[in-house]
């Protein structure tokens, strides 16, 4: 990516995601998974047939108080997207989680930072949260990268992930607090 920053865009409706939307939103899921990022599908090559019901579940439950899809664009195209959620229990309303960071493989160079600070912001004066939480793939260095970003590290699932037979992962938990 140049240095020139992504247009960041929040939708809080599922009817702000038109279809050439979610056709790009579609089209980066597959592109990212397929180069390999832990962007929840561990068996690639996937399709967009794949993603897609995935995807639909995301946008069809997206609402200003709940749930949020944060979409960064770069030259006109869809670069990169997270998913923004919170519970509105009340044991559990004060934090929200991160879903999906991703960013097109050839876009990537701070678009992954711009989309996880705008997320911090939106999450701490608009959704009033205080903490924020995610859970990554061990073993592909995403620690590092949110941990430049002030995340910590909180506890690990040893051996939660299984990519294949013989190849568990890590799930790493991890906390954003204060926003």
């Amino acid at each position: 990516m140049t240095s020139t920053h992504p247009s960041l865009t929040q939708l809080t409706d599922p009817s702000g995601v038109t279809a050439d939307l979610r056709h790009a939103l579609t089209a980066c899921w597959v592109e990212v998974t397929n180069a390999g990022g832990a962007a929840g599908f561990p068996f690639p090559p996937v399709e967009a047939v794949d993603v897609m019901p995935f995807l639909d579940a995301i946008t069809q439950k997206l609402d200003p108080q709940t749930s949020r899809l944060l979409v960064a664009e770069h030259g006109g195209q869809l670069a990169g997207w997270l998913n923004l959620r919170r519970d509105p229990g009340p044991l559990i309303a004060h934090w929200g989680t991160i879903h999906h960071l991703q960013a097109r493989p050839t876009l990537q160079g701070g678009l992954g930072t711009a989309l996880m600070n705008e997320a911090r912001r939106i999450a701490r004066d608009e959704m009033h949260l205080e903490q924020l939480h995610l859970a990554a793939r061990g073993g592909v260095g995403l620690e590092t990268f949110y941990a430049r970003l002030g995340w910590k590290e909180i506890g690990r699932w040893p051996d939660a992930l299984r990519l294949t037979g013989d190849d568990n992962r890590d799930e790493i938990l991890m906390l954003l607090a204060p926003l």
